[in-house]
This record gives C-alpha cells, sequence and structure tokens, in this order.
C-alpha cells in the first residue's frame, strides 16, 4: 500500500495536470457563463438559465487519463515500480481528483439555490435533472463521470502502447460502427420513446451507477493490457 501511495505522490508531482489545470478550466467556464447570464439578464429577460459549461473539466479528464500512462509510465518503471501499483496508484490519484472537483460542483449547486442563480436565476452547477435526488447524488454523478473520463483515456493510452496506433484506429473505429447501429437498430424499431424513457427512469442516480459500472469494466480490462504494454 505505501508503494501504492508513492505512486500517487509521483503522480502528484505534476500538479497542474491533475489539479490546477482542472480547476482553470472550471474556474473560467464558470466565469464566461455568468458574463453571458448577466448580460441575457441585462436584456429584461427573467426565466431560469442554465449552462453545461461544469461539465469542461471533465472532458480535459481524458486527456489526463492518457498523460498518467503515456507521460510517468515509463518513467516508473525505471524507478522499479510494478505495473501492479503503478494502476492502482493512478486510479487512486483520479479518484481523489475527481472527488475534488465533485465537492466543488455540491458547493456551486448549494450556492446557486442559496442567492437564486447568483442573483440573476442563471444556474451553472445545480441543473434541475441532476439535482433532482439531492446534493449528494448530484456529487457522485459528477465524481463517476469524472472517473469515466479519465479511464477512458487511461484505456486508450494503454492500448496504444500495447499494440499501437493502427489497433487503436481499429477499436475506436469499430466502436463507432456499434453506436451508429445501435442508432439504426432504435429507429427501425420506433423505440426512440422507450429509450428515452428508460433514461428518465434512471435518474441522475440510476445514470451515475451505470457509468460507474462503464468505469470499473474499463478500468479491469485495462490492466491485463497494461501488463504487456511497453513503456
Amino acid at each position: 500500500m505505501s508503494r501504492t501511495l508513492n505512486v500517487v505522490r509521483m503522480q502528484l508531482i505534476n500538479r497542474q495536470t491533475y489539479i490546477w489545470v482542472p480547476l482553470l478550466v472550471l474556474g473560467g467556464s464558470l466565469v464566461i457563463t455568468l458574463a453571458i447570464y448577466g448580460i441575457i439578464a441585462n436584456a429584461g429577460v427573467d426565466t431560469a438559465m442554465y449552462g453545461g459549461g461544469a461539465q469542461a473539466p471533465l472532458w480535459y479528464f481524458a486527456v489526463v487519463g492518457a498523460q498518467a500512462l503515456t507521460l510517468t509510465f515509463p518513467f516508473s518503471q525505471a524507478m522499479s515500480v510494478t505495473r501492479r501499483e503503478f494502476y492502482l496508484g493512478t486510479l487512486l490519484t483520479a479518484a481523489l481528483t475527481s472527488a475534488m472537483l465533485a465537492v466543488i460542483f455540491v458547493i456551486g449547486g448549494l450556492v446557486e439555490k442559496a442567492t437564486n442563480g447568483w442573483g440573476m436565476n442563471g444556474y451553472f452547477f445545480a441543473l434541475d435533472w441532476l439535482w433532482e435526488q439531492g446534493p449528494i447524488v448530484a456529487g457522485f454523478f459528477f465524481f463517476t463521470l469524472a472517473m469515466l473520463f479519465f479511464v477512458i483515456g487511461f484505456a486508450g493510452a494503454t492500448l496504444y502502447k500495447r499494440f499501437g496506433t493502427m489497433w487503436l484506429t481499429i477499436v475506436i473505429l469499430g466502436i463507432a460502427v456499434l453506436f451508429v447501429a445501435a442508432l439504426w437498430l432504435i429507429g427501425q424499431a420506433d423505440a426512440w420513446v422507450e429509450v428515452f424513457g428508460w433514461f428518465a427512469r434512471l435518474g441522475s442516480g440510476g445514470l451515475a451507477l451505470f457509468m460507474a459500472g462503464v468505469a470499473a469494466v474499463l478500468a479491469v480490462v485495462s490492466f491485463p493490457v497494461l501488463r504487456r504494454a511497453v513503456p
């Protein structure tokens, strides 16, 4: 366990990647969104305003997941860190950073609810559909979404390290083809209402559990590939 925690410390040597850049992206997105809300409010619009800017650092987390392997993995092997220790330590680092962002997300949502959307009925964190089951579920949703993006980036980089660019491209194209095929089957069965209804019944809590399951599967699949990856 101590060696795994050493991997966490090693990853956090570059705090810019894991902490400061995600916070900068989140803060910049918030400032821009509030500026837009202010312009709209000054124009006389009094309806509630909602934005999706809080997801901005999550897209960057896929990049963090890829960099966690491509930039740090070779160095860890030179320091005699086992692949298992590197794998567990890296996922633990991602979980800590995701939890940090989730806490900020919940605090921001509570502030918005207490101030009537920053005093202008504008909401950046407290989206109705996401907060309908309370702040704890909303925070868990944000945490699992951040982890899912990280694991996607990490799994892609692991595949690249093990098999190279061609196989990574083939897998991505294969997933895209399966996704399009699924959309075609839903359209052919005229089942869009049922599909959207299923997501609505899941709610934010059920969707968070679903994403957590997908992230767990990707993380488990990544480890055997990592064991044979070339630093």
